[in-house]
């Protein structure tokens, strides 16, 4: 077990350190990115954090995500912004 602030962390088998961290304030988080049901996601701001995420639905400007415990926060479904999620490129999904 690894603690991270403070918290017991279970390490995840996803090398999230390859996933560049992008603030909601970019340009990359705020383009217009078409989000589907089904796509790999992250979130941006600190990959570490939430994980590595598969969109469910998305409802009305939110997005649910199901980060199914993969990040340091154990989180495992969220409402989002947009602006807070990058979709994880295909030449990257190879190497996580």
């Amino acid at each position: 077990m690894v603690y991270y602030f403070g918290l017991e962390y279970s390490p995840t088998s996803y090398r999230l350190e390859l996933l560049p961290a992008v603030p909601a304030y970019h340009r990359q988080a705020r383009d217009n990115k078409l989000m589907m049901r089904g796509q790999l996601v992250y979130y941006g701001p600190m990959p570490a954090y939430y994980g590595i995420g598969e969109i469910q639905h998305v409802v009305g400007d939110y997005i649910v995500v199901d980060f199914r415990g993969t990040g340091y926060f154990g989180v495992h479904v969220d409402l989002m912004e947009p602006q807070y999620l990058i979709p994880i490129p295909n030449a990257t999904m190879a190497l996580l």
